[in-house]
């Protein structure tokens, strides 16, 4: 029996290649700068960590024009492309009533933020360097965000990959004329980047420009994009919360686990790559059908990406594995840090299967338009991780083991309810999303 049974299939996958592509290179950009400047000495590579998480933390609650795209999908499944073009029109203006105000304000604030943060004396002046330079990028950001967003409506996943690849090229070269050959240390590393996200925005917006009508701005139109960002940004902040508070307890045991659960949680990010690229394409596909009113295509969709995220699963925890008994070997020279891995590393190994569920299906209720609910789950979830979290910190012996099984979980519990919600919004025929995306 092949693996890819029907023509649905081999599109789910056709369309996972390039968003796989995009989400492994679109962390470069962080890596590249980490790289360069970390030769320029501790304290610039010092700041610009600092800087780098303030402007983590400010671009995923900003990234609310990336989900645009069921909003898109489903007008175009609905036979109304002029109102998928509006759509996209209204999310450029939102990118500059949001990015330019943000910008300014991040850019005032950029030396306080930076000294909360930890920075002091010469770090300090290097992270505000970095992140008031950093701060003009915004806008073009989230024009960026904007482009994947309306590309991904028309299951256009192909240019946005092309235009990140060359605009990490370009963003390497630069960074090392201007760091290295110019001078410039850390501002040198801010500039390059930020005029690379320039040009990015502009390539962006090029490509969509066929995708785009004139309107004027209106509240009116703001407010469902600004409301589905609002859900998703929620989300995300309880995700993070996880991995936070992991790293927190790790800190508090000792210095190898927590080296080691930097190795495991890099791993982590790595596979769920690879899981996430398989969700991507649902974010359209399901809002298509539902737009065309076809929910049996919708739950079909969401069956579909299942089976074929667990079969990825199952090739990425066979991998994992057996190079369990390697990683640690390539990560460290520390015995302690060594010992630590193994055990995260299996307790890795099978999240993967509970991984494969929640990814797919949270790919599934986005293109349903189910933001809200995925925003209120994500917080019910983080009672799941709670118990095991505190217990390994009341008995440390459970180490890096339980810091660990406490994700192992959070994630089976994300899989258990996203799977019954999907159930349920496909008994009621999509009604609640159908009608959320309508409005």
């Amino acid at each position: 029996m092949p693996l890819l049974r029907d023509d649905l299939e081999r599109k789910i996958v056709r369309l996972a290649i390039p968003a796989l592509g995009t989400l492994a290179v679109e962390p470069v950009y962080v890596l590249v700068d980490t790289a360069i400047v970390g030769r320029l000495g501790t304290p610039q590579l010092a700041g610009m960590a600092i800087a780098s998480i303030i402007l983590l933390n400010v671009v995923s609650v900003l990234s609310v024009l990336e989900y645009v795209t069921p909003d898109i999908a489903f007008a175009i499944g609905a036979g109304r492309p002029d109102d998928a073009k509006r759509t996209a029109a209204h999310g450029l203006w939102l990118s500059m009533l949001i990015g330019v105000p943000a910008a300014a304000l991040l850019a005032l604030v950029a030396r306080p933020l930076c000294w909360l943060i930890g920075g002091r004396g010469e770090v300090l002046e290097h992270a505000t360097t970095y992140l008031s330079i950093s701060a003009i990028g915004v806008p073009f950001v989230l024009i960026a965000f904007l482009g994947h967003g309306v590309l991904r409506g028309y299951n256009d996943l192909r240019t946005p990959l092309k235009i990140v690849v060359v605009a990490n090229i370009a963003n390497l070269v630069l960074e090392i004329v201007a760091v290295y050959g110019l001078h410039l240390g850390v501002a040198g590393s801010a500039g390059s980047t930020v005029l690379v996200q320039a040009v990015a925005a502009v390539v962006f917006l090029v490509a969509m420009r066929q995708h785009l009508t004139s309107v004027r701005p209106a509240w009116l139109h703001y407010r469902p994009l600004l409301t589905n960002g609002a859900h998703m940004a929620v989300r995300s902040v309880a995700m993070y919360t996880v991995w936070n508070v992991s790293t927190i307890i790790a800190a508090h045991l000792d210095a190898p686990t927590l080296a080691a659960n930097q190795v495991v949680t890099q791993i982590f990010m790595f596979l769920a790559l690879m899981l996430d690229a398989l969700a991507v394409p649902l974010h359209s596909l399901v809002a298509g059908e539902l737009g065309q009113g076809n929910p049996d295509g919708a739950e079909r969709i969401g069956r579909i990406s299942v089976r074929l995220s667990l079969l990825a699963a199952g090739v990425l925890a066979a991998i994992l594995l057996a190079l369990t008994p390697v990683i640690p070997l390539v990560f460290t020279t520390d015995p302690a840090v060594r010992s630590r891995l193994i055990g995260a590393l299996l307790v890795l190994a099978v999240m993967q299967f509970p991984g494969a569920i929640a990814f797919a299906l949270d790919g599934a209720l986005i293109g349903a338009h189910d933001m809200a609910w995925l925003a209120r789950q994500a917080i019910r979830n983080l009672v799941s991780f709670a118990p095991l979290a505190i217990a390994t910190l009341v008995w440390p012996r459970l180490g890096l083991a339980g810091i660990w099984g406490a994700q192992m979980c959070w994630m089976t519990m994300r899989a258990m309810v996203n799977w019954r919600r999907w159930l349920h919004l496909a008994a009621q025929r999509f009604g609640l999303a159908h009608t959320a995306a309508i409005a």
